[in-house]
Formats: C-alpha cells, structure tokens, sequence
C-alpha cells in the first residue's frame, strides 16, 4: 500500500504538476462511485490547458502586434477614426471619446493614438476630468453608464438543485435505483399490493436521504467558498477624487480617477470587461484548486479500501448465491424457478452492491474539503484571509516561520525617537525638542534639514476634507515627514519650492534614494537618504551648527549608529551635496556628500508577539527573523520578541552571501537571525531550509520585494494591512489585522484540520471493517447478510456526512500546540490510529458475532419474532457502537474524550440527530427498514454492548505504542514527547 501510495499520489503542496495531478486522478479514476461530486472542488485539467492555449496565442498575438505597430500605424488616418462611434449617452455626459477607444489604446499600448488625442491632458480634457482634483463623486453613476464598472462578468452560482443532481451522479446508487424499480415490479407480482413494494421503497427512500443530506452539505461548502472568494477579492486604493485623496475599494474605481502608488500617477481609462483582467478573468472563469497533499492521500487510501470493498462485496454475492442454488438443488430442485427466487437474487445482489457503497470511502476527501472550508471560514471570522486550501492544511505542519520584522513584528507604526545633528545626540519629544533643536542649529542647517525630508522623499503630505493633514507612503518616509512637519511649524515652507531634476527611488538592494533639486537661487543640490553604512560611506564632511561644513569623524559617527542600534533604533542617515549650475543634466553623484543628521526611528514590538515566539518554539516552531536593519538593531528586537537565545546565531546578508554553497547548506538551519539582508537572501534561506525537510512559512509585512520568497515557501503569509499589494498577491494567507499571534492561530486551526481528519479516517475504517467482515462471515456461516441494503445505506450516511460534519469541524484546543508539527513523509495513519482501529474492530466483531449465532439463547429469545427481533438487535446494537467510537475518536490518546464536548455544538447536534434519526427507523420505520420495535429491555442491551467501546477505548489507549517519529528540529529544540501523560 505504502508503495502504491508513493508511486501514485506524490502531489506537491504548492504548483504541483499537471502530470502528477493527471497520473493521481488516473489511479482514483478507476474505482470511483461518483467521479462528478469528488472532482468537483478541483479545476478541470483539460480546460486549463485549453485556457493556457488561449493564453499563449493572445500572448503571441500581442508580440505581433507590437512589432508590426509602428509599420501599420503609418498607414492609419483620421478617418480611421470613426470606427468608434460616440453614443448618444456619452455626448449627453459631454464625453468626447468612446470607451472602445480608449481600451483599445490602452489593449494596444497605442502610443501613436494616445499622442493624437492630447496626451494625458488630452484624454482627461475628454473624459472631463482634472488631473489635480481628480474626477467628481457626483458623476460616478455617469461614468460607470457610459464607461462601464469595474467588475468582470462571474457565472451565476450554482443553485441548490445542481448539487442535488451531482450527489445523484453516483454509480453505485443509481444501480440499487435499478436493483429497487425490480425489486419493486417482482414484489408487486408474488406479494402485491402494498407489500411487494416495501422493499424496493425502502432502498429508494434511504437513497433520497442519502442525496439530500449529501447535497445539503456540499451546498453549504459552496456558499462558505463563496464568502471566501469575496472577501480574497476586496482590494482597497487610493485615488484622488474631489480634489482630495480618497481610500476607496477596487470596485469603485471608474474611468477618470487618478490612482496614485509610490511615487507613480496614472489616468484610468479603462475598467471592467474593457481590460486585459476582465478578459483573462472571463477565460480563466472556471472554478476549483489545486489538490491539497492530504486530499491526494485520502483519494489513495480511499481508493485502495475500495479495491478491498469490491472484492468482498464480490465474495459476499458469490457465497450467498451458492448456497441458495445448493440449498434450492436439495430441496426444490434447481430446474424449478419462482419469482420469489428472483427477487431473492436480487436482494443478495442489492446488499453487495450496499457493501461497495459502505466500503469505498467517498467521504475521506470530501472530509478534507469541509474541515478546511470550516477552518478557513472560522480563521476569516478571526481575520485571517487564507487564499489556497492546501495553506491550511500545510500550516498545521509548519516546523518553521521566517518572518521580517518591519509591520510583522513591529507595530510599523514609526516615530523619530533620537536625532544625532552637528554632533550633539537628541531624543524626540514633541515641541520641547524642536525647541531645543532650533535654538542649536541655525536656520540654515533647519533649511537644509526641512529640503532633505520633504524633497528626497517617495511620500507626500495631502489635505483631507476635514482640513487635517495626511501622509502618504510607507511607514519610515511617514515617520519623517511627521518629524518634518512638527520642526516646521508655522514657520516659512520656503524649503519646498525646488524644482525636482532627477530622482532614483530607494531600492531595496542599494538601500538608499537620492534626488537631484534646483533650488530657487537657481543652485543644484543633491539630496540623499538611506541605510546608514551605506550613507555613511559616501560622505566626508559634517554640518556644523553654523551650516558650515567640517571634517566628518566616521568613528564617532558609527558609535552613534551602534548607540541607537543597540537601543532597538532603526538608523537612517541624511545627506545634501551642492553641485554646479552646469551639473543639472548630470548624474545624481555618489560621493562627496555632507552628512546632515543620523535619524533613529522607533517602531515598537507588537503586543502579544513574545508570547507567540513562546508558544512557537512549544509547538516545535522555530521563528526566524530576516531584516535590513543595522545587526544590533534587529538583536535587540529578536530578544525582545524571544527570537535570538544566548546561543544563537546572528548573521549580517553580506556574510551570509559570501559562503560557499557547501558552507551555506550547513549554517542555514542554525540562523536565528539575519541583517542587513536583500530579498535574495530571504529567498535562499527559505529555499535551504525547506530542502533540510522543513515545513516553511514565510512571512512579509511591508515587503515588496518578497515575492520570490513567499512563492518558494511551502506557506506565504503577508499582512492585509502592512503589506504591499504585490505581497499580498504572492500569498497564500493574508493576515488582515497584522498580528502577529494571528499567524499562531492559522497553525493551529491546520493541526485541528489534520488531527480532525486523522480521527475521522480512525472512525471510517473502523465501521467499514466490521461492516465488511461482519456481512461476508455471516453470508459464508449463516446463509444471510444481518445487515439490509436499507440498513448499510443508513449506516453510509453516519459515516460519510454526518460523520465528516461531527469529527471533521471540531475546533482546535491549546493541547494542539504542545505537540512537535508532523514531518514530511509521515504516514498519515499512524501506529495508534491502526491500535485503536484494529482494538474497537475486534470488540464490535466479537460482540456481533456472538449475537448473530448466539444471540436467541443470549438475549432468551422465542417464538415467531425470534429473528426479526435479534436482526433489529444486531443492527441497533451496530449503530450504537459506531455512536460511541464517533465519541471515542473526538482524541485518539486522551483518556477524557468528553473534554470541551459542549463547545462543538456541531457534534453535539450531530450526535442527537443519528440517535433521533435511529430511534425513528427502529420504531416506526420497521417496514422499510426490515426492523421491529424493540422493548426498553432490548434498548438498553443495545445502548450498553455499545456504550462498552468506551471502556475498550480506555483500555486501548493505555496500551503504549511507538510514537511516529517526527523530523528532527535543527533549531535546537527536543520534539515534545506524544501521548496520554504528555496531554
């Protein structure tokens, strides 16, 4: 089994190949009762390919395209032009351009038609919009009539009676349909009416029960995944809209809002189904992900117990067969037929057809699919935003979290705390230290100050309606800029008049931005900004208080950086240099700077965050933390957060990306802390680490640059709020707070997923095996099947629905993150799920067997209801047993089973419900059921043979077994011990 199982279903968590998806589905393929209702969460492979066809060949058109634009544009006149016809309700608007035209510009990349219109000017005169103020609230429904709303076309849901149809579509069913009509048909010719229809009724009745519930649950997972991709696509941006800027969602955009993004503006002028999204949304409009690893396990499992099923359902017919002709031969004889022979026929065909049912475990991967859609549903409610299903099921063995520190750690709220100017170190404190610090320096050097914040900056300061300021960018720049605006005052701005020449953005690999001013005497200056070795090296002069300039001491410079560093600063380091009236066409310099100040910039650790690191390092989870932060800045935030041990090791990014290849492999998995690092750097941690078999998470607050790393982790997390779109687009879960300890909460709800399945299967395999080896052995022994077509398909239902909703959605608890994560290559059924398995097996056999062939002088039965009593006996008392092994396998280790019961009202509801269900069946149901009302005496006999698996449970688990081996931590951390005492 295990090599089949390897062979077969090795699918990757993440990006997992066409061809191992194709291969898997081909081995599960063979033997599946409903192949609609358990592919259906998953894309269809065909289609995509086809979607990737169309994909290429659009691509390659617009590669054409673009080579042949200049030769065919040459060749394009005015009168080309009226191909797009104004409408009517557009001239009404005052509009003077169609909304064809202008996505055909923008489709195209019409740089020729846009230069015909105007330009930006042109087309924002044309769409009657100012390139200042932006567009009116007023005129948004206008705009969205005529130039279309930002929303692609999404196919209608499905309706409830689709699933119906699907949960239908099942083979085995629709054959006990077939086996009913007969059943039916022969019933009514040897017994008539209405006797000869019980049967065939009562198969289809429970059929309809089967469905419906079926159809009722997969319904329900619908409209949960629907809520989820709701929420995946709300995306608010900034715009600027009545002249002011504005936070709007994504959906609100409409042609004519100036979008702004850094330091980038842009003209909408095309949305919707006009864009190159709405229509590669409209091709790719076909539902369904990847297979998560535990679903591709399951289908193998489920596959292999069907194979097994088959083959019993097979010998069970054949046994029941013979020895009706053996017996039909020494009576009878075997040349004389009656329809009641027929009809006996077909019921042993029907029950062989039930035991397929019963024993092909469709619900062990639909089991998956609603533990995770419950899960997601629950981590949304506590704002987490998972993405992918397989993110879920692979946090909750997660073995490591490489996480940034900025916005993850940090409240990335940041505040200028210390200042170091014309060498004299002071801390912020509002207006008591912009006193201070304009009675030491002179205007001139505030002036040179003020020139650097405001105009080497990729933020700005806006005007909101309420008169207040606002800043714009990233948290660092904001910090400034509040810095800049308090040392400002109401004093002159005079220092914001310059004229920008060039500028070059900060880059995350250089770690510094510059710009190139001309200030209003007409002279050129360069201002530049960044990481404080970096600046530190371009300088050799200092401001002094007078704003001349002396000789700079890079000694005494760096003790104040490694002063601020050590106090968990963030440095950055401010610089001017005046160039040449003739240099204003020249390149910003790289040298020969004047240093202005050293900025220390606070951002505090978040609440909650060194009780999470805690509970990390419990559960087995080791955090690393990866900045570009100075090393004594981002030590001393690592052992404020319980990251960094006395024995630990911090690494600057230059070190680390001076090792060998060799060297890198082995220091990879001792690194507790990495500085000074560039986005590659991440990308190779994280790639190490998950080649030394660790489950790995990594994580990103205001990243932009680590894509690469959460693409290659086996879980990329980004923050909702601190995050950048293109890392919340690379994600997998999005933490929508920005909490740290949220992140602990998604690992733990992924081990409740995993746990929850793993006492799932231990409750399915239990029922299948007595369910099969009870019916074969009593076929073979007796002559007769003690359990009807009727009876299994009922027990089908406990065991694939309501089983699934009971065991599959319980909440995770804290024990869950005592135990070390499960390892890559685990077997997924471990060596205590297979005791308890084959344990309560043996019990319920042996309990059964002893009532089906001594059950009459047991139970001091007589008289013409003997057997009709016992067979409602055997079946009762079978169903009361999987009630208790459902409450048995609430913990596969824990003596108490019956801890924290009442906060899963699922169970609860679940568990009443097949107790009322059962009762219902037993009592009045009898016709259809082959049942009879049983005494309060019986009952209790029942309910007692079955509550006793609760004690065999207890004995079972005091049985001790060799606990799964985990994967060793290479983080210095001993695997927790598993079991009772450990829980």
């Amino acid at each position: 089994m295990e090599s089949f199982l390897k062979r077969n279903f090795e699918v990757p968590a993440k990006n997992p190949s066409e061809d191992a998806q194709r291969r898997w589905r081909g081995a599960v393929g063979k033997l599946v009762k409903n192949p609609r209702r358990r592919f259906r969460m998953v894309p269809d492979l065909d289609k995509r390919s086809e979607v990737e066809a169309k994909k290429r060949n659009i691509q390659e058109k617009i590669r054409v395209a673009l080579y042949v634009q200049k030769a065919a544009l040459q060749f394009i006149d005015a009168a080309s032009k009226r191909h797009y016809q104004l409408t009517e309700e557009a001239k009404r608007a005052g509009f003077a351009i169609s909304p064809d035209e202008l996505a055909s510009i923008a489709t195209a990349h019409d740089n020729k038609g846009l230069k015909l219109h105007g330009g930006v000017e042109g087309i924002s005169k044309k769409i009657n919009v100012s390139l200042k103020n932006g567009t009116n609230t007023n005129d948004l429904v206008m705009r969205q009539n005529v130039y279309g709303v930002n929303r692609y076309i999404e196919k209608p849901s499905r309706s409830f009676w689709m699933f119906l149809w699907d949960a239908f579509q099942d083979l085995t069913l629709m054959i006990l349909i077939f086996c009913a009509l007969i059943s039916v048909g022969v019933g009514l010719a040897t017994e008539g009416w209405p006797k000869g229809i019980y049967d065939g009724l009562g198969i289809s009745l429970c059929i309809v029960l089967v469905v419906t519930v079926t159809a009722i649950s997969d319904y329900r997972q619908s409209l949960q995944f629907k809520d989820l991709d709701r929420e995946k696509k709300k995306i608010d941006i900034q715009v600027t809209r009545d002249g002011y800027r504005q936070k709007i969602s994504i959906y609100d955009l409409v042609v004519g809002s100036k979008v702004q993004d850094g330091s980038g503006k842009m003209l909408v002028i095309s949305v919707g189904m006009r864009t190159e999204w709405g229509r590669l949304m409209d091709t790719l409009s076909q539902g369904g992900e990847d297979e998560t690893p535990l679903q591709v396990k399951l289908n193998g499992v489920a596959t292999i117990i069907g194979k097994i099923g088959l083959g019993f359902a097979i010998a069970t017919f054949l046994v029941l067969l013979v020895r009706f002709l053996v017996q039909k031969a020494l009576h009878a004889g075997i040349t004389k037929w009656f329809a009641s022979d027929a009809l006996i026929i077909l019921n042993y065909f029907a029950i062989s057809v039930t035991i397929i049912v019963v024993a092909v475990p469709e619900g062990l991967p639909l089991a998956v699919t609603l533990s995770l859609a419950f899960a997601m549903k629950k981590l949304m409610n506590d704002r987490a935003l998972v993405r992918h299903l397989s993110a879920c099921e692979t946090m909750g063995s997660a073995s490591c979290i490489c996480t940034d520190k900025t916005g993850t750690l940090t409240t990335n709220h940041m505040v200028v705390d210390k200042i170091w100017i014309c060498g004299v170190s002071k801390s912020f404190k509002g207006k008591k230290t912009i006193k201070g610090l304009n009675s030491l320096v002179s205007g001139k050097v505030s002036s040179i100050l003020l020139q650097c914040i405001f105009q080497n900056t990729g933020s700005e300061v806006v005007r909101g309606k309420d008169g207040k300021n606002t800043i714009l960018g990233s948290p660092t720049e904001s910090a400034l800029l509040e810095f800049g605006l308090e040392l400002e005052g109401d004093g002159s701005s005079q220092h914001r008049d310059c004229n920008k020449l060039k500028v070059e953005p900060f880059n995350s690999v250089k770690k510094k931005m510059s710009v190139l001013v001309s200030l209003p005497n007409g002279r050129v200056r360069a201002f530049c900004k960044g990481a404080s070795e970096i600046i530190l090296k371009m300088c050799d002069k200092i401001v002094d208080t007078d704003g001349s300039t002396v000789a700079l001491s890079e000694s005494q410079a760096l003790d104040v950086i490694n002063s601020f560093a050590s106090e968990a600063l963030r440095t950055l380091c401010l610089a001017y240099r005046d160039l040449d009236q003739a240099d204003k066409g020249a390149d910003i310099p790289s040298e020969g700077y004047t240093l202005i100040a050293i900025v220390g910039i606070k951002d505090p650790v978040r609440p909650g965050v060194k009780d999470a690191v805690r509970i990390c390092k419990l559960a087995g989870i080791t955090v690393r933390m990866v900045t570009g932060d100075n090393i004594n800045t981002a030590k001393a935030i690592a052992k404020e957060c319980g990251i960094l041990t006395d024995d630990g090791l911090a690494i600057e990014g230059p070190e680390f990306r001076s090792k060998s290849p060799a060297e890198m492999k082995e220091l990879i998995p001792k690194i507790q802390v990495m500085a000074r690092s560039l986005p590659l750097d991440k990308h190779t941690l994280v790639k190490g680490l998950r080649d030394t078999l660790h489950e790995v998470v990594a994580v990103t607050g205001d990243g932009t640059n680590d894509a690469p790393a959460l693409h290659e982790a086996d879980i990329g997390l980004a923050m909702g709020i601190a995050g950048t779109e293109v890392a919340k687009e690379n994600a997998d879960v999005i933490v929508m707070d920005d909490n740290f300890t949220t992140i602990i909460n998604v690992a733990r709800w992924g081990r409740a997923v995993y746990i929850n399945i793993q006492k799932f299967v231990q409750f399915q395999l239990t029922v299948n095996v007595v369910a099969l080896i009870i019916n074969f052995f009593s076929a073979c022994i007796a002559g007769k099947a003690p359990l009807t077509a009727v009876q299994l398909l009922w027990v089908n239902l406990i065991m694939d629905t309501l089983g699934a909703l009971a065991l599959a959605t319980e909440p995770p608890n804290d024990e869950m993150m005592k135990r070390p994560p499960v390892g890559r290559g685990e077997n997924f059924i471990t060596k205590i799920m297979w005791r308890n398995i084959i344990g309560q097996s043996l019990y319920q056999l042996v309990a059964l067997g002893v009532l089906m062939f001594d059950g009459k002088r047991v139970l001091h039965l007589q008289g013409p209801d003997a057997d009709p009593i016992l067979y409602t006996v055997i079946f009762n008392t079978f169903v009361f047993c999987q009630v208790f092994n459902e409450i048995n396998s609430r913990d596969m280790e824990k003596l108490n089973v019956f801890s924290g019961i009442f906060s899963s009202w699922v169970f609860l509801m679940v568990m009443a419900s097949t107790v009322a269900f059962q009762i219902i069946i037993v009592e009045f149901l009898g016709t259809f059921a082959s049942t009879v009302p049983l005494s309060w005496r019986m009952w209790v006999v029942c309910i007692l043979i079955g509550s006793i698996s609760m004690i065999v449970a207890l004995i079972l688990k005091s049985i001790p077994v060799e606990s799964e081996k985990s994967h060793v931590s290479h983080s210095g951390y001993e695997p927790l011990p598993s079991g009772p005492d450990a829980v």
